[in-house]
């Protein structure tokens, strides 16, 4: 790396930094890879004109050669998505139509979350097994032929499942084979990819469907009988299948160490950072919603259902969409007690351990305000799941009715109540009022953004209407502030 300042104003910083980047994927490999002939047949099958390509930062470098042999081979006209506003796994149909597409076709690691506003095909990276290695490895993991296993795996490596089932699948007559699926008419399904609800999917007793993957029980039988060999690297697939289903043992196989071994992530600690955050969720009175995705199906409906939730609390809820976030973003605002991230599944488990003020799920958030809802064995991170109809949906518990519940906090050890405002707050001129909860806690304050704004002693640039003199405006410094043009050298 290399720095070069100058005095002169025509060249303030220069700076070279050295990336490492993936190398480029060799022209005559990149049907292999991409499956462009396919994507090609997509297009043609349904005559599109626009086409939205959207890459993950670490196939970028091949983005240029395979839009430029589509638009070859389809006559389509294609568009690149490099910088997804949110996570790469989700389909930034946002970005999509801004050009005017027609479809999308998302590349590499996707977290099968449904999308329902344009026509979408996934094209996974191909990424290499050792398929002997690791069906020596699943033998040794698993000595018991006679054992129920369920075989998970990263949508990368879903190309060489088949192979690996060939090899081990006569040796254990109780494995079962997850399959992926994907909801909504306008995803086309492609390869083994399979539209969930199909017959092909359906044959069993016990049908589950989670994070795209779906697979049938046998001989009715529960999930917690089952252990689960996942195929893929460690990351937010397998923590999300880890956290989900925690009363099953989890053995895995990475492909790039080429090793196997026994996941001991200590799903109890994981889930007590989590039980942490509801606990401060329980303290808060002022809540963000943080909008993580504009593409997943559903997400207003969620952030609707959190506002009501959050409001049936007692608590104000303020809502953020700002990208992909960091520490420097959410430090803005330390006025929010606590912070609802509403994301795909593979996004929403946010490690907030840097972060001024902790980053909970919808589901952490409704067991912290919703008294209908208990903590129990289950832990969801579909929030679609928490949406009326939905398999872990609690109802809002009408709290005006049940009384007003107090107990004690685990974090500060004081009193605190969930219970709804028996009537609004008069508006005031600072934005915090005191009003009357019941006859046992007497007065309640409720606090907004706006009355911690006006307890600070410094608010930012007031504008000070009728104090600051009229002057007439004269002509500034140019140049730079190293080095203004009137100043000598």
């Amino acid at each position: 790396m290399s720095d070069a300042f100058s005095s002169s104003s025509e060249t303030v910083l220069e700076r070279v930094v050295d990336v490492t980047v993936k190398s480029n994927t060799p022209v005559e490999k990149l049907d292999e890879l991409y499956e462009i002939k396919k994507t090609c047949e997509f297009i043609h099958k349904n005559n599109f004109q626009k086409v939205a390509l959207q890459f993950p930062d670490e196939l970028l470098v091949d983005s240029v050669a395979i839009a430029e042999e589509l638009e070859r081979t389809s006559n389509a006209k294609p568009f690149i998505l490099g910088d997804t506003s949110y996570g790469s796994c989700c389909v930034d149909e946002v970005a999509a139509e801004h050009v005017g597409a027609d479809c999308i076709v998302h590349y590499g690691s996707a977290c099968l979350s449904p999308s329902r506003r344009l026509p979408l095909i996934y094209i996974f990276e191909k990424r290499p097994l050792d398929v002997e290695a690791c069906a020596s490895s699943f033998r040794e993991l698993y000595p018991d032929s006679q054992s129920h296993i369920v075989i998970l795996y990263d949508v990368n490596y879903d190309h060489v499942i088949d192979d690996l089932l060939t090899l081990i699948s006569p040796e254990y007559p109780n494995l079962v084979a997850s399959e992926l699926v994907v909801e909504g008419d306008l995803c086309y399904s492609r390869g083994r990819i399979k539209k969930r609800g199909s017959d092909e999917c359906l044959s069993g007793n016990q049908v589950i469907c989670q994070f795209g993957r779906q697979f049938s029980l046998k001989d009715a039988s529960s999930i917690t009988d089952y252990s689960m060999f996942f195929v893929g690297q460690e990351g937010a697939t397998l923590r999300n299948f880890m956290m989900t289903w925690n009363r099953c043992s989890f053995c895995s196989f990475d492909p790039v160490a080429n090793k196997g071994r026994t996941e001991s992530i200590s799903v109890n600690r994981a889930l007590m950072k989590r039980y942490y955050a509801i606990e401060r969720a329980k303290d808060a009175g002022v809540v963000g919603i943080l909008v993580g995705t504009l593409g997943v199906a559903d997400y207003l409906s969620i952030i609707q259902q959190l506002k009501e939730t959050i409001h049936r609390a007692g608590k104000k809820s303020y809502m953020f969409a700002m990208g992909k976030l960091n520490v420097p973003k959410l430090a803005n605002f330390i006025e929010i007690d606590i912070f609802v991230l509403v994301a795909c599944p593979e996004n929403c488990l946010l490690d907030s351990s840097e972060f001024y003020k902790p980053v909970v799920t919808p589901f952490e958030m409704e067991v912290a305000c919703n008294k209908n809802r208990e903590w129990a064995q289950e832990y969801v991170t579909d929030f679609r799941h928490l949406l009326p109809g939905g398999q872990s949906h609690v109802p809002l518990s009408d709290q005006l009715e049940d009384g007003d519940d107090t107990d004690v906090s685990l974090i500060t050890g004081a009193l605190r109540s969930q219970n709804l405002l028996l009537r609004e707050p008069a508006q005031s001129s600072c934005g915090s009022s005191v009003v009357l909860r019941n006859q046992s806690l007497t007065v309640a304050s409720t606090n907004s953004a706006a009355s911690f704004l006006a307890g600070r002693s410094w608010r930012g640039l007031e504008q000070k209407l009728g104090e600051t003199p009229v002057v007439k405006a004269v002509e500034g410094r140019r140049g730079i502030a190293i080095a203004y043009e009137e100043e000598g050298s």
